[in-house]
């Protein structure tokens, strides 16, 4: 079981979000985190129920309260890991609930079991019913289905999934989804190194202590290299897969000048024939899905997987933990789901492209 971790705070002046279970639903899921202003995940689990015929809906515990002219708008504040647990926990409706910021890491010690996802990322994004075999009794148990999104997000869009066998693999950045990228990256793409570039190298150290705590056999994994050195990067053997998940944000200080320079250096030119360009999943699409950083790679002759195609593969192998369900083998769920959330992102990025013009 993971470390406590301390819950992170939220200003006492929002009013917090009731749990509501509708009598009218036959299973309510929730998501659980805030502010949730942007998810598609309600969206996602409705077009996967509609099609399975299932009389459930996801419920946000975080909603955007009265009218405000500034962004962000107010929000109400989700509810105490400690009352959404009871509450879910007196719930028969309950089916399971998506976990995001900031409890992600804070809800682990609090349940009844965790996935190897989960452990090895570090934090939990989603929590499932289990029966326990000895007793009978629900278990509560935490997992990272950002493990699956990333891993079917890169393989089902690579042209060859199997060069990524036995090759070094790039992540950029130094949270959540870097951790989760490099159990996937070892576990399922059998990267034989993985370079790790990011702004702040106190985080890239804490990354790797735990990583070390997690794995204390250094032999057993592919080794965690953190690049600081844009010439280094120039000569170090090309990544076939890289994972990027910074915020769109134009690098100024100097340290961000000097990791996109790395960045850079790793993604070469179309015309750099050695570097064998692979593929890069950016997991920044929101408020636009085509990022900075996924300009350079196209550029240099990347191909650029957009981070909406991760969101849709972990939803729905959230939403077959939680129905028990063969969600993707149910023919036009996939295609469905793919539609409603491709939709939804260029919707917004249409939006944010008029604000931009005013």
């Amino acid at each position: 079981m993971a470390a406590p971790a301390v819950e992170a705070s939220v200003p006492q002046t929002q009013p917090e979000e009731p749990i509501t279970s509708p009598s009218h639903l036959d299973g309510v899921a929730y998501l659980y985190g805030h502010p949730l202003l942007n998810s598609l995940s309600p969206p996602l689990h409705q077009t996967v129920y509609n099609a399975l015929g299932l009389n459930w809906q996801q419920i946000p515990l975080s909603s955007v309260t009265g009218t405000s002219a500034t962004y962000p708008p107010p929000y109400t504040r989700s509810p105490p890991i400690t009352t959404f647990l009871a509450s879910i926990k007196a719930n028969p409706k309950f089916v399971g609930s998506s976990v995001t910021m900031p409890h992600k890491v804070a809800i682990m010690p609090h349940l009844d079991d965790l996935t190897e996802h989960a452990r090895q990322a570090g934090a939990c994004n989603t929590i499932f019913l289990r029966e326990d075999p000895t007793t009978g009794t629900r278990q509560y148990v935490g997992t990272n289905t950002d493990c699956d999104g990333i891993r079917e997000a890169l393989t089902q869009n690579a042209p060859d999934a199997s060069r990524f066998r036995g090759r070094p693999a790039l992540i950029i950045g130094g949270g959540g989804t870097a951790r989760t990228a490099i159990y996937v990256m070892r576990r399922w793409l059998g990267s034989s190194r993985i370079y790790i570039v990011n702004r702040d190298a106190a985080e890239v150290a804490t990354i790797m202590e735990e990583d070390r705590a997690r794995n204390p056999d250094p032999n057993a994994q592919a080794p965690l290299v953190h690049v600081t050195d844009p010439e280094e990067a120039a000569r170090l053997e090309a990544p076939a897969a890289i994972v990027s998940g910074i915020p769109n944000y134009p690098p100024k200080t100097a340290e961000e000048l000097n990791a996109r320079a790395v960045i850079q250096a790793f993604l070469g030119t179309a015309a750099d024939a050695p570097k064998q360009q692979g593929v890069i999943l950016e997991m920044c699409y929101h408020p636009v899905p085509w990022t900075e950083i996924a300009q350079l790679a196209s550029a240099g002759g990347w191909k650029v997987i957009l981070g909406s195609e991760a969101l849709i593969w972990q939803g729905l192998e959230q939403a077959r933990l939680w129905t028990g369900k063969d969600v993707i083998g149910t023919p036009g769920v996939v295609d469905a789901v793919k539609a409603v959330v491709n939709g939804s992102v260029a919707e917004r990025a249409e939006k944010a492209k008029k604000a931009s013009s005013l």
